[in-house]
């Protein structure tokens, strides 16, 4: 079997290196990158396309969580949490077929989550990796109804609402969307709302004349993008900001191409 090209994220050097030191008397891990913070995770995590991060809960800035956030679906890995969270909060994740490892990490447990990626792998399960963490994230908070404000497309905004908390996001604003199952994770200036709804249906409440799908799953206002990277296999790089970069699929290339012609 090939081995598993594998992302290890911590942000204290000692974890990092405890870490590395188990993995790599694994045959089956292949470690690819190494990563401080979640920024590097998600730099990381475009360039190589892994199969597998470890990946810390608890980190500045960025968590882990932030990072599956920013991470578009059509090429989040499997992802096995190193967490010192305590055991009931993890609960949640265990029952979406989400792993992880109690700090210190331990070699035997790792090898059983190893295990279990090489299982679900071997299974050729297309579950949507990311669908399960977002399901996990959200059963930690009460489920609400949501809906759009009934303007017209170019005036309509989003509602969010996140426990007792309701954001109102104006299009305009949206850089990009990722879908994510029954969910959708809304990039907003850095910051990323979750939202229960399906990417077709938001999709169907948005201006078409600015946001254009670019992946299987993801959608860009084309009013943020700041650069375009050619990559392999016609595939493009949209630079969205000064951070936020997104794959597009060789499906959709035609989409950018039009939109160079017209600026």
């Amino acid at each position: 079997m090939r081995k598993l090209r594998t992302i290890i994220v911590d942000d204290e050097p000692l974890a990092l290196n405890l870490l590395r030191a188990k993995l790599k008397k694994i045959d089956a891990i292949e470690i690819v990158a190494e990563c401080k913070n979640g920024r590097e995770a998600i730099a990381a995590a475009m360039d190589h396309e892994p199969d597998l991060m470890f990946l810390d809960i608890q980190m500045p800035g960025i968590d882990g969580f932030g990072v599956i956030k920013k991470l578009q679906t059509d090429i989040m890995p499997l992802v096995v949490f190193t967490t010192a969270f305590e055991k009931y909060a993890l609960d949640a994740f265990d029952v979406h077929a989400v792993d992880y490892i109690l700090k210190p990490v331990d070699g035997e447990r790792i090898e059983r989550a190893v295990e279990r990626v090489v299982a679900r792998l071997e299974l050729d399960d297309d579950t949507d990796n990311k669908q399960h963490i977002i399901s996990a994230m959200d059963s930690f908070k009460k489920p609400e109804e949501e809906n759009e404000i009934n303007l017209q497309p170019n005036q309509r905004k989003v509602v969010i609402k996140e426990r007792d908390d309701i954001t109102l996001l104006k299009q305009s604003e949206i850089e990009w969307i990722d879908a994510a199952g029954d969910y959708v994770c809304i990039h907003v200036g850095g910051v990323t709302h979750i939202k229960r709804s399906t990417l077709k249906s938001l999709l169907n409440e948005l201006d078409h004349n600015i946001f254009k799908r670019v992946h299987r799953s993801t959608i860009v206002n084309l009013n943020f993008i700041e650069k375009v990277i050619p990559h392999t296999k016609g595939e493009f790089f949209l630079m969205l900001g000064e951070y936020d970069k997104v794959k597009v699929s060789r499906n959709y290339r035609d989409v950018i191409k039009s939109f160079l012609t017209e600026v």
